[in-house]
Formats: C-alpha cells, structure tokens, sequence
C-alpha cells in the first residue's frame, strides 16, 4: 500500500510540472479554501494537494492540483489507494477506472515493513524509500474524479514482487514515461496498459 511519497523539486522533469502548477487558477482556489499549500517538495502525506498529470477538456496532457483521497460511499472514511485487480468492478472506482486515469509525479514511495510479532499481531518496522531501477523519476499511477467542485486523486496498487513482499503485501502501480499520455487518455484500455507496469525497483533503508 502507498500512504507516502516524496517529491524532489529540482528534478528537471518534476520542475517542469510544478512550474506549471504553481501557476493555476486552481491552485490558488485550493489554497484560498482548504486553507492548505500545495505540497512541491517532500514527504507528501494522504489529503495534500499536490501536482497531478491527467487530461484537459481537449484530451491533451496537462498538470493539475489534487488532494489526496476519495470521500468513502458511506461518507465515512477517506480512501487512499485503490487495487488494481478490482477497481474496475467496485462502483467507487468504476467511472475514474473506465475513463478518469491520472499519474503522480514522485521521486520515489515509502513503505514501512509489516511484519508479525510473537503474539501474532501485524507491527511495523524499517521504513523504505522505493524507486524504479535507473530511473530518478517514479510515475504513480492513479484515479481522480471531482468532490465538492475539486479533483481528487486514489493510488492505484498491486501484489509486490518477491523482494518486496518480504516489505509490504501491495506496491504501487508504476508507468514508464513513455506511457504517461496513452494511461490517461480516455479512451486507452487500463487492462492492457497495466501489463506494462515497473516492478524492477531499487530499496533502500531510510535513516529514520
């Protein structure tokens, strides 16, 4: 499961995003009435704004502000992440899974070790700051859809590799680049998409 990542702002291809971002009328309405900044550079936690790739009303790649997480259908919860292997069956996912697709720019994920103690109980351990093999860029996949008059985005995961089960029982779903535009166009079908997903992934052990 992704419940953080980090954001490197220097990174020429996320500066270029934000640059675009920091711009928008949108993100400045954000600001004004959640009474909350957009998130460019750092740990980003769940309901923080931050800058999102999906289309505009042409179809055509843009960069938008997004708060983290879609409202529960009983009002209740805040949802984060969305699997992968049932998102475009469950009604809460269903539209954005068909025609709602998003990537979020990240310099890489963190995941803290699960494991069981003697009693039986799940505690956490080491946290993992995770990245696709030669790349400094991890493109998340994701599903947005609008609340209130304001994009929303979940985090599309799957089962872990081997090595990463050992970590965590869900990694998130990660695009190369060159599939960034047919991802969120409406009109691409996930499924075949997902088959080209990042698993190769370089881990590390944070300080903390």
């Amino acid at each position: 499961m992704c419940t953080r990542y980090a954001i490197e702002k220097d990174l020429p291809e996320i500066k270029g995003i934000i640059d675009v971002v920091s711009r928008s009328r949108l993100t400045q309405k954000f600001i004004d009435t959640h009474a909350r900044p957009l998130i460019t550079h750092g740990e980003v936690s769940p309901t923080d704004i931050v800058p999102v790739i999906a289309p505009d009303s042409k179809g055509s790649r843009a960069v938008f502000p997004m708060q983290w997480g879609f409202t529960a259908r009983d009002n209740k919860r805040t949802l984060f992440n969305a699997r992968v292997e049932t998102a475009g069956q469950k009604p809460t996912f269903r539209e954005a899974w068909l025609s709602h697709r998003c990537i979020i720019p990240a310099s890489y994920y963190y995941e803290w070790e699960h494991f069981k103690s003697p009693d039986g109980k799940v505690k956490t351990g080491d946290k993992f700051a995770i990245q696709p093999k030669g790349l400094t860029v991890t493109w998340l996949c994701g599903l947005y859809r609008i609340e209130n008059g304001y994009p929303v985005f979940v985090i599309l995961t799957k089962e872990p590799t081997p090595e990463l089960a050992g970590i965590h029982d869900r990694m998130p779903l990660i695009l190369p680049e060159n599939m960034i535009d047919e991802w969120i166009s409406p009109g691409s079908n996930p499924g075949e998409i997902i088959q080209k997903s990042l698993s190769d992934m370089i881990i590390e052990k944070c300080s903390e």
